[in-house]
């Protein structure tokens, strides 16, 4: 079960490929863009890819956009958020894109290379949580297409914000902003060197920390979700490290009914999300 967010019956684990790296040399002078490191580009740019990921990037003010290499229909389709960031473009075929992110990379005709967001304080996603959704914290999750998933659903179902280990968790840029279809620029992420320190801080400000775990006797149907919460997710065919599953408040399993009882972390953390969604609007 990846993440330990798999319902009951299972104790089967998914297995998870690795992500292929870019087919083909980058040019000189322009650093490879698949975003498969654990670090920004040694110039300290992120390199994003695709419509939706770009689109959103250009549309957030606190994201400083660099240089945008763009095919002639790309540019057409993004003209207006384009020039309303006014960054620069390079006319580019999709074949220059192929060598430089893959072949494999479905980049729409995009690439992006801006800087880094600045990162959130914790006090600035309490106060999110305040006024919306739950706190989504993840626990050594290295798979950047399930990163940016959760993400996704995070952006989808009103999460206030993404927590992740500042090592043992994919680079906020190329595969995961990709994945995450814009939502890197719409919730904010907080890389925190001690996750076991920051939950207990959350703690004391008041929330209820719930971990997704398979093997947990409570159904996460129980939660209501009321106050201040956050959903805690393990790692990919792991799951919750034993320190975060201690400092967690309570561990809930998903219901299932089908023969196949177990979900990936992304998968549980949209099932996870959609019913805290839910609880809050009854509440309301």
């Amino acid at each position: 079960m990846a993440g330990g967010t798999a319902g009951k019956k299972g104790a089967r684990k998914p297995y998870f490929r690795g992500n292929k790296g870019p087919a083909r040399a980058s040019r000189a002078g322009t650093p490879k863009a698949g975003g498969h490191g654990a670090t920004p580009a040694a110039d300290g740019l992120v390199r994003l890819f695709g419509s939706h990921a770009v689109e959103a990037a250009l549309g957030n003010p606190r994201r400083r956009a660099v240089r945008l290499l763009a095919t002639e229909n790309a540019e057409r389709r993004l003209a207006e958020v384009i020039a309303a960031k006014g960054v620069a473009v390079d006319r580019a075929t999709p074949g220059d894109l192929d060598h430089l992110l893959g072949a494999d990379t479905v980049h729409q005709g995009l690439l992006l290379e801006a800087e880094p967001l600045p990162e959130p304080s914790l006090d600035e996603l309490v106060r999110a949580a305040e006024r919306s959704g739950p706190l989504v914290l993840l626990d050594h999750v290295t798979d950047p297409h399930n990163a940016g998933a959760v993400l996704r659903s995070a952006a989808a179902f009103g999460a206030a914000g993404l927590i992740v280990t500042r090592r043992h968790s994919p680079p906020l840029n190329g595969v995961l902003a990709k994945a995450a279809s814009g939502a890197l620029d719409l919730i904010p992420v907080l890389p925190v060197q001690n996750l076991a320190r920051t939950m207990l801080d959350l703690k004391t400000l008041g929330f209820r920390l719930i971990g997704l775990e398979g093997t947990a006797s409570a159904p996460l149907e129980d939660e209501t979700f009321s106050g201040l919460s956050a959903l805690v997710l393990g790692a990919e065919g792991k799951g919750l490290r034993e320190l975060t599953r201690e400092t967690c408040d309570r561990l809930v399993s998903i219901t299932t009914a089908g023969p196949l009882a177990s979900l990936n972390v992304s998968n549980a953390a949209a099932v996870a999300l959609h019913w805290a969604a839910l609880q809050r609007r009854r509440s309301i």
